[in-house]
Order: C-alpha cells, then sequence, then structure tokens
C-alpha cells in the first residue's frame, strides 16, 4: 500500500477515489458450487470496535461478554515469550510444531505423535471432514451443538443429524441409535457451547465403549480445563488404544491466547498421520507457537482464571434467580438466561456498551449467552439488564 504522505506530495499526486457505478459487477452465474450458495456464514460475537463504530460509544465505555474469551486477558508466560519471539518473525514456523507437541507431550502424558496442532480448533474440525467425510457421509451431533459442526459438513455435501438435548445435555443414547452405515463422526463437545453443560461420567465412558471403531468420535473440549471432575479423555484414546477417538483442545479459554488462533488434538499416531496428510503447511504460526509452549508453565494464570470464572458463574446465577430468570446452570466460562426476546435483550444491551450472545441460531430464540466477566464487568452486566427487564 502506497504511504499516504508519498501519494499526497503534490496536487497532481492526491489519491483520488474512482466514482460510484450505478451497478455491481457479479460473479458469473452458476460459477459457485450450488451447495456453498446455499450457506449461512458463521456469526462470531460483535467486536468492540464495530459496536463503538455502529453505535457512536466509545470503546473503553463497551464491555464484551459475547465470545467466551478470557477476562483476565493473556497468559503473562506467554506475552513474554512472544515478545520474544517476534525477533524471528522474518523466518517461516517449524512446520511439525516439534517444540510444542514436546511440551504437550509431557504436559499431558502421551507421546508427541499423539499431538496435531490446528489454527483453532476450527481448523481441526475441518481438517477431521476432509480425511474421513465423503458426499454423502453423515455426521451426528448435538441440535443445540457447536453450528460449525454443521457447516463443514453442509461444505462437504454431507448429511447433518441432529439428536434433541435432554434437559439441555447431550443424550448420548439417542445419538448412538442415531447412528448408521453412513455415519462417519459424531462430535460431542463436552462441556457444551453454548449450554454451558456437561454429560456424566459414567454415561460418557459407557458411550465411548460402545461406538463402534469405523466412526469417529470427536471429542469438543474447549472448556475442559473448567472442569472440576473432568472424564479422562486420554485414558481412553492412549490406555485403551482407541484407534477412533480424538479430544480437541484450544489455548483460547483457560490461558487466554483466542487472538492467536491455535488448538491441538490428541489422538492415537494413526489418526494423528492422516490429519498430518490433510493439515496445510505452516498453519501454526511461530509467534502463536511460543505462547503456547509458555503458557503450559503458567500455573498461575490458569489457578486465577478458574477461581474468577467460579465466583462469576456464582454471583451471575445468584442474580439470575433474584430476578426469577431461568438459566441453565453451566460448568464453562459462560451463561445462557432465558430473558424472553433474546434479540431485543441483545440489541438493547449493545446500546448500553454491553456485547452478549444471541442464540435465536440455536433455535434458542428466549435466550441469550453470557460470558463470565471480571467481577466489575458481570455486576454491570446486571445493572444494565435489569433497567432494560424492567
Amino acid at each position: 500500500m502506497p504511504d499516504t504522505k508519498t501519494i499526497r506530495q503534490t496536487p497532481s499526486h492526491r489519491y483520488t477515489a474512482p466514482p460510484l457505478l450505478d451497478t455491481e459487477i457479479l460473479m458469473p452465474r452458476n460459477i459457485a458450487l450450488p451447495h456453498i450458495e446455499g450457506l449461512v456464514s458463521y456469526e462470531p460475537g460483535r467486536p468492540i470496535e464495530e459496536v463503538a463504530r455502529e453505535l457512536k460509544l466509545r470503546p473503553a465505555s463497551i464491555i464484551k461478554l459475547a465470545s467466551n474469551e478470557n477476562p483476565l486477558g493473556p497468559s503473562p508466560k506467554a506475552v513474554a515469550a512472544m515478545r520474544r519471539a517476534l525477533a524471528t518473525a522474518h523466518l517461516y514456523p517449524d512446520g511439525g510444531s516439534y517444540y510444542l507437541r514436546q511440551g504437550l507431550a509431557k504436559h499431558l502424558d502421551v507421546q508427541p505423535d499423539n499431538i496435531v496442532l490446528g489454527n483453532g480448533s476450527n481448523e481441526l474440525i475441518e481438517m477431521l471432514f476432509h480425511a474421513f467425510v465423503a458426499p454423502g457421509d453423515e455426521i451426528v451431533c448435538g441440535e443445540r451443538a457447536f453450528v460449525v459442526y454443521k457447516l463443514c459438513a453442509a461444505m462437504l455435501q454431507a448429511r447433518t443429524v441432529e439428536v434433541p438435548f435432554r434437559n439441555h445435555v447431550h443424550d448420548l443414547d439417542a445419538m448412538l441409535a442415531a447412528c448408521n452405515g453412513r455415519t462417519k463422526i459424531i462430535f460431542v463437545a463436552n462441556p457444551n457451547n453454548p449450554t454451558g453443560t456437561r454429560v456424566d461420567n459414567a454415561a460418557f465412558c459407557r458411550f465411548l465403549d460402545r461406538v463402534p471403531n469405523h466412526t469417529i468420535i470427536v471429542l469438543d473440549e474447549a472448556y475442559y480445563e473448567f472442569l472440576d471432575n473432568p472424564p479422562d479423555t486420554i485414558g481412553h484414546i492412549i490406555g485403551k488404544r482407541a484407534p477412533n477417538i480424538i479430544a480437541l483442545r484450544t489455548f483460547s479459554k483457560i490461558v487466554g491466547l483466542a487472538g492467536l488462533r491455535i488448538g491441538y488434538g490428541i489422538a492415537g499416531k494413526e489418526m494423528v498421520g492422516l490429519l498430518n496428510k490433510v493439515r496445510q503447511p505452516f498453519n501454526v504460526n511461530s509467534i502463536a507457537q511460543a505462547g503456547a509452549l509458555a503458557s503450559l508453565s503458567d500455573h498461575a494464570h490458569i489457578k486465577r482464571t478458574r477461581q474468577s470464572n467460579k465466583q462469576g458463574l456464582a454471583y451471575l446465577s445468584g442474580e439470575f434467580r433474584k430476578m426469577k430468570l431461568e438459566f441453565i446452570p453451566s460448568v464453562a466460562n459462560f451463561i445462557c438466561v432465558r430473558v424472553g426476546n433474546g434479540r431485543a435483550v441483545f440489541d438493547a444491551l449493545q446500546r448500553r456498551g454491553v456485547i452478549v450472545r444471541p442464540l435465536a441460531g440455536y433455535r434458542m430464540p428466549e435466550w441469550v449467552r453470557v460470558t463470565v466477566g471480571t467481577m466489575s464487568e458481570n455486576r454491570r452486566f446486571i445493572r444494565e439488564l435489569k433497567t432494560i427487564m424492567k
């Protein structure tokens, strides 16, 4: 991009925008694949800067409780490591992420060959589809599970079988009953986004043992570190030598590195080898690798995050009870509350500088999802919600 000082040296060099055209030049008809044209784009939580521009608010006056980000910020150890890594940002990253895989292997008590890295867990989900799903195949997931599963299936012309939840929780028996000879992947998010619920450990283990080996089980564990009594998924994958199970985890939540886009999968060596065949070269940048590796040893930051989250969940739950609002008890770093018209409450909160997440896209139009923030952010959200609900 030209330097603005250069293009404005003299009036004759001043940049002038081209005139607007009356008609826009469109893509030629039928150039896009028909099944792509019908897809609906994923809608993330709105950024602070976008809301500030639209509503003419000061960015500093806005709090974002929409994307389940860590309110305490990134791991300090990660920040220090990333600053050091900037000195070699002109070099391509280690395509195999050797040191990060070594660090994760030690942290999880597995082998480095059991680890596959992705540009966020989302890329790992897409890699699984490329490796195992063909047009006409089926996937099974909960009807109120992460919408990206369904989007990836549609992209590859696979069919999504959505199983209703039972009391806001995955119905594992019904999910197993929904499988057939065409089922390639079952997705179980535990804890689940957006409901914040988990499945019982004993039922979960029975489910893992009952799924046949020709069906891939994807355990989406983005919020795993917030659980007090987590299931032993690695024991199933490694200890029982399960060839068809993969656990997906992320550095976005507990250590606050969402902006780096880095996640990892834990699986048997054969599955990891297959996923590496469809993995893009240099998919995890060097700055992210350095920050993620350093964050593994930042036990103080992880402890503070868990404590802050427990305090925030208890406060929000208590306030919802006082307001006589139905909510879903959560074990993650967010909570869903029933407010009547979810979209209207979302819009009203946004105008008051509080960004939350409406859930109509998850067939929950009367609900909003609220990320647990700092205590000052939680209290402000409740104040604004009370004003709106009156």
